[in-house]
């Protein structure tokens, strides 16, 4: 009987233990960021703050989101969260009817930024067209968005949870002191032409002051077209080019094809849709990694 008693009692600490962290957990602030980049500006603003728990919703090593499909993890993450902080310029297309039914609040991370068109570079994925939307969702990978993703972020903790409205502050005056270490390339390069195999660096050619000659996305399980290939190598014969770029998580089997045919060098450059960073600082080495290589491969 003592047994069973002393067995009782455990198992009502034990659920008291449960319901206690249960508490915890729904008192605080569930942040859920949708992708890498914007999950390290929010973890950035909300450093020390108490109370606060930023989850990032896609943490798979994935170079694009044309096929996402929520998973009931995610699901549950979108229920749960307070509120999201979204890439936006229609990048979560797959979120809609997920948005549709929760009360959170959201932030859009790409108003104020000067959206580029989508442009209509080739998808190759077993004859199907895949897109976004009508702009091109890949802002991030300018360092001139840096700033309007801080404030759009800024302003949307603040809205929701003022009593921590000046930590919030104090952390973007900090992130905002750190950007001169983006170091963006300035000089010009021998070679102003960018081919890439993957379509999301518009951006990144106008950050570094190039021109985008060619861009094919390459789907798992599928290559660019013979007659794609055929373009790719007169291009790089015509202007001379050095280096063509494949995406650090994606396919590289077309573009050492087309080096073998040309002899040029195949460089690999960052989405930074993936990695383990916790702050702003990994978006900045990601950033000054694909910096490196573009002078590298061009200069």
């Amino acid at each position: 009987m003592k047994r069973l008693a002393l067995l009782l009692l455990c198992l009502l600490l034990l659920a008291g233990c449960s319901s206690q962290k249960a508490a915890e957990e729904d008192s605080k602030l569930h942040i859920l960021a949708t992708t890498y980049p914007v999950y390290l500006f929010t973890k950035t603003l909300t450093a020390g703050v108490d109370g606060v728990q930023v989850t990032q919703l896609i943490n798979e090593s994935v170079a694009c989101l044309h096929d996402y499909t929520l998973t009931v993890p995610d699901m549950k993450a979108i229920e749960r969260a307070d509120l999201i902080i979204m890439n936006g310029a229609d990048l979560e297309l797959f979120m809609e009817k997920a948005l549709a039914q929760t009360d959170a609040a959201t932030v859009d991370c790409s108003n104020g930024i000067d959206l580029l068109p989508a442009a209509g570079h080739e998808h190759h994925d077993h004859e199907e067209h895949h897109h976004h939307g009508h702009h091109d969702p890949h802002y991030w990978l300018t360092a001139e968005a840096a700033p309007t993703i801080l404030s759009n972020i800024l302003m949307g903790l603040s809205a929701l949870d003022g009593a921590h409205a000046e930590e919030y502050r104090a952390n973007y005056s900090a992130a905002m002191d750190n950007l001169p270490s983006l170091s963006r390339n300035t000089a010009p390069l021998s070679c102003p032409y960018l081919i890439t195999f993957h379509d999301g660096f518009q951006y990144f050619a106008d950050d570094n002051g190039l021109t985008l000659l060619k861009s094919i996305e390459e789907e798992e399980g599928s290559a660019a077209s013979a007659a794609d290939i055929k373009e790719i190598v007169a291009l790089i014969r015509q202007y001379d080019i050095p280096a063509i770029f494949t995406e650090k998580n994606g396919s590289d089997d077309t573009a050492k094809v087309i080096a073998r045919e040309t002899g040029v060098q195949v460089y690999s450059l960052d989405m930074i849709m993936s990695g383990n960073g916790q702050d702003i600082f990994a978006y900045f080495d990601a950033m000054n990694e694909n910096y490196a290589t573009i002078r590298e491969a061009l200069s």
